[in-house]
């Protein structure tokens, strides 16, 4: 039994709130555990400058931590210009990229705002996992007004976290889990059963290919039970393909 009685492939609680921001096209409160994120979705009339007359839209985000979200506070100057900030800004946008057809969404853009309320371990993968409900209900307001032409989502997407404990795989690695434990690693797919990225770490004993199967396994797992309470907002959105 690990922390609040869970098992070793138990999620933690997740709940997801859409529609929490009155401005914003799109937006979820995700919470995995105490873990939470507010994610929304900014629309723009154009796409960067870079794709200008490609035909095609372009998904990004931007990743932060409020101030008292951790056990001390953290200062903004930090918060927005940390490596770390970065590399899970680049993360969040690659993996809801995924999930769209940019030709579909035409010359736009989708700025997904993430920001950490409360830190207990997850945080990037929750932000993904919040991040596309945001998208996909931003894509069913601009489509409704006409603002894109045809619905561009094609896959749900979703990222966990699995480490390893002595001989245990554990999966939603929580806050105390994750500072402590020797391999850990991130998987973001799809409901189609692909992988959009892995990355891990084994910070003491290396890990086998048999344990990172094992992981792989018990990520897609995870995944999918994402899936479905993501589906139960986006469903009537757009359907999930059923694989498990």
């Amino acid at each position: 039994m690990r922390a609040h009685g869970r098992l070793t492939h138990q999620l933690r609680p997740v709940k997801i709130t859409p529609n929490v921001s009155e401005y914003a096209e799109g937006s979820a409160l995700v919470e995995f555990g105490r873990t939470r994120v507010l994610c929304t979705a900014s629309y723009e009339a154009k796409a960067p400058q870079w794709l200008v007359g490609s035909g095609e839209g372009w998904i990004t985000a931007e990743y932060g931590m409020l101030p008292r979200s951790t056990h001390q506070r953290m200062k903004r100057d930090k918060i927005t210009s940390g490596g770390r900030t970065q590399e899970i800004s680049r993360l969040i946008g690659r993996s809801l990229r995924a999930g769209v057809d940019l030709k579909a969404l035409g010359e736009k853009q989708i700025t997904i705002d993430c920001d950490v309320i409360n830190a207990d371990g997850g945080t990037r993968t929750a932000a993904v996992t919040g991040g596309f409900v945001a998208l996909a209900l931003a894509c069913k307001k601009l489509h409704g007004l006409s603002e894109i032409k045809q619905m561009p989502l094609i896959n749900y997407v979703s990222a966990i976290s699995v480490g390893i404990q002595g001989s245990n795989i554990l999966l939603d690695l929580d806050y105390d889990e994750d500072s402590a434990i020797g391999t850990d690693m991130n998987f973001v797919m799809t409901d189609k059963g692909h992988f959009v990225e892995v990355q891990g770490t084994a910070e003491d004993t290396p890990f086998t290919r048999e344990q990172l199967n094992a992981m792989m396994d018990v990520a897609q797992q995870g995944c999918n039970e994402l899936f479905r309470v993501q589906e139960e907002i986006v469903g009537p959105i757009f359907k999930r393909t059923q694989i498990g």
